[in-house]
């Protein structure tokens, strides 16, 4: 004989007797615990002495992750020998920023090549972020102000890396100069080069006292610390120097909006 119906709700397990019993197996419904996003900056390093940089690009990641509560955030220089390797199987979803000022030979080449054997998603460099421009722009802004400047009456050096092996670094700083030039009101704005024409010697000289040199550089390297400084005082330059660029407390927020905006991108893809 079957027992009588039950009076309460459909919710009831009397009403579906197996339909809040879990079994040996997970349930259709059930959904997989989300990947939690990751980024590896990578970054070029020093060769000759790779633990200062490793540690120099490990603060910037510290400071990234600030502005990404939710992601795992990790960082490798490709002059560290297995530091990429094992950066890439411990996090092998990880998105790929790369802490360069162009697309030039290591972002193109070798940064490729040694990602052959791992599917990743690759940002564009540092150097190549459409808001570059304007982020130095306000630091630029910041700085004159501190001097008490007109920038209507200051002249601005940006000096770069340039190359004698590819076009691209020599491009991308041109590129920034041009873009930052329409945003900004410098009485002048010069380019000078550490490896291609024109050298730095030769764009800092007769520029006076009231100038600001801004490094596009990624870091703090041996061209920022020696070689700069070296042709600036051979050409008899007066100005300031500020630092590189990419060591400037804004850029670990700018990296984190766009790895941000990469990730959503991939998510609509």
């Amino acid at each position: 004989m079957m027992p009588p119906p039950c009076k309460k709700s459909n919710a009831c397990r009397c009403a579906n007797p197996r339909g809040n019993i879990m079994s040996g197996t997970k349930s259709a419904f059930q959904m997989a615990p989300a990947t939690k996003p990751a980024a590896i900056i990578v970054a070029h390093g020093q060769p000759s002495d790779p633990q200062p940089a490793e540690q120099a690009l490990g603060d910037v990641a510290v400071r990234v992750a600030q502005h990404l509560p939710r992601w795992t955030i990790t960082s490798a220089t490709m002059a560290a020998k297995g530091a990429l390797e094992q950066a890439l199987d411990q996090h092998p979803t990880a998105a790929i920023y790369p802490l360069f000022m162009a697309d030039g030979w290591f972002t193109g080449t070798a940064l490729p090549d040694r990602l052959l054997q791992h599917g990743r998603t690759v940002l564009p460099p540092l150097g190549l972020d459409k808001n570059l421009p304007l982020l130095a722009a306000d630091i630029l802004t910041d700085r004159l102000h501190d001097l008490d400047w007109n920038m209507r009456e200051t002249r601005l050096l940006i000096a770069a890396h340039g190359g004698q092996h590819s076009p691209n670094p020599a491009r991308a700083a041109r590129h920034f100069a041009a873009v930052l030039g329409k945003v900004t009101h410098f009485t002048d704005i010069r380019l000078g080069f550490v490896e291609e024409t024109p050298l730095l010697p030769e764009a800092a000289q007769n520029l006076g006292p009231r100038t600001l040199c801004l490094p596009f550089f990624a870091a703090n390297g041996h061209h920022v610390r020696k070689d700069i400084p070296a042709a600036l005082t051979s050409a008899g330059f007066e100005g300031i120097v500020l630092g590189p660029l990419g060591i400037a407390p804004q850029i670990p927020d700018l990296i984190a909006q766009s790895l941000r905006q990469s990730h959503r991108q991939k998510d609509a893809a």
